[in-house]
């Protein structure tokens, strides 16, 4: 067993590279996360993913012909499998597990779903809809303060969540809603229960730090193949919650990409061997569901700024893996996730991947690192 090897994988949340094939099922033929950023933004400085090849990824996402090979590793992009565009589908994938049928969504909660949760729980909820998190707080904040109810809402993704203000509803109460929540979801094939809390700051509600996410457990992935092999498996950012903790060793909640970021930068350096798993949610949750173009330009270059200190730090046995779960269009009509090829940079010689059929290609690979025979 290659108990000596390292990996990183890099999920850069949302970070898509155009439609994919499917996309016209999804309402999102002509979606392109990268590529409609980067038309807003013509200057836009991004030298260290070029040299990975990101505008190689983007005309193989639109099937047109590679002009080259990358300065370093080898680029791609990768074409889902699973039904739906969610967070939670295409992580499990990224480790190996295929979705044949989406997880649920919802305008609004069943009424015997919700009741079961308040009657466990003892809580009365305000909302039960569909809404952002940013309009919900506005129109419900003031009710939530006045009357101690938590607030209950979704979005077009599969989930059920709970906002609640901290001093009022405080984050260890939240969190208990949130574990019988999932428990009585689990029916529904609600992809996550997440735990929204909230403070007042300058007359405005704003969501915290304390986001914590109940995801259904999923079936046995490359992750619980590596644990089993006495392998580490350390998840950096919502990667632990992503997967109810199956499989992961160990675990570090960040609250921002920069946080991120530094947790990869120590761990790294630590050179213990095993799998680093990390997600960077900051694309996706501050400006793609929030369509902010101009913040999206701003963290993808804060992102390539890190990068250029990170890859002098590669070494010949590593391997490093960059991709994505989904696209988040913030050009795109409405607030949703897009159906989108993700890109995927990968250390090595360089070369060129192509399209390739399936977000598993990162589990095959973890598995050709860690458990194949010496």
């Amino acid at each position: 067993m290659k108990t000596t090897s390292r990996a990183l994988v890099i999920v850069l949340d949302s970070v898509g590279a155009g439609h994919a094939p499917d996309a016209a099922a999804y309402g999102d033929e002509g979606a392109n996360t990268l590529g409609h950023i980067l038309a807003r933004h013509p200057d836009l400085s991004l030298p260290h993913l070029d040299r990975l090849g990101l505008r190689l990824a983007l005309a193989m996402a639109a099937g047109e012909a590679s002009p080259g090979i990358p300065e370093f590793g080898q680029v791609g992009v990768m074409t889902e499998c699973s039904a739906g565009k969610d967070t939670t589908t295409g992580h499990w994938e990224l480790a190996g597990v295929v979705l044949e049928e989406p997880f649920a969504t919802f305008e609004k909660f069943p009424p015997e779903l919700v009741a079961a949760i308040e009657e466990e729980a003892g809580v009365s909820f305000l909302g039960n809809k569909a809404a952002s998190g940013t309009t919900i707080l506005e129109e419900l904040g003031p009710t939530h303060v006045a009357t101690g109810d938590p607030i209950l809402y979704t979005s077009a993704d599969s989930v059920l969540q709970i906002a609640a203000h901290e001093e009022v509803f405080p984050p260890d109460r939240l969190y208990a809603l949130c574990v019988i929540a999932r428990k009585h979801c689990d029916a529904y094939r609600i992809g996550r229960v997440i735990a929204r809390p909230f403070l007042a700051a300058d007359g405005q509600f704003e969501r915290t730090a304390g986001r914590h996410d109940y995801s259904l457990v999923p079936p046995r992935s490359v992750l619980n193949e590596l644990a089993e092999a006495g392998i580490s498996v350390t998840g950096i950012g919502k990667i632990s919650d992503i997967f109810a903790g199956s499989g992961i060793s160990e675990s570090h909640p960040t609250v921002s990409n920069a946080d991120g970021m530094q947790a990869i930068d120590r761990l790294w350096d630590e050179k213990q061997p095993g799998l680093l798993f990390a997600n960077l949610v900051d694309f996706d949750m501050l400006f793609g569901h929030r369509r902010d173009v101009d913040g999206y330009a701003r963290a993808l270059e804060e992102f390539d700024r890190w990068l250029g200190t990170f890859l002098p730090r590669i070494a010949a046995e590593d391997l490093v893996l960059i991709t994505a779960d989904h696209g988040n269009d913030p050009t795109w009509k409405g607030t949703d996730h897009t159906r989108e090829r993700v890109p995927l940079f990968r250390s090595g010689p360089a070369g060129t991947l192509g399209v390739i059929e399936g977000f598993g290609y990162v589990a095959e690979r973890l598995r050709e690192r860690f458990l194949l025979p010496l």
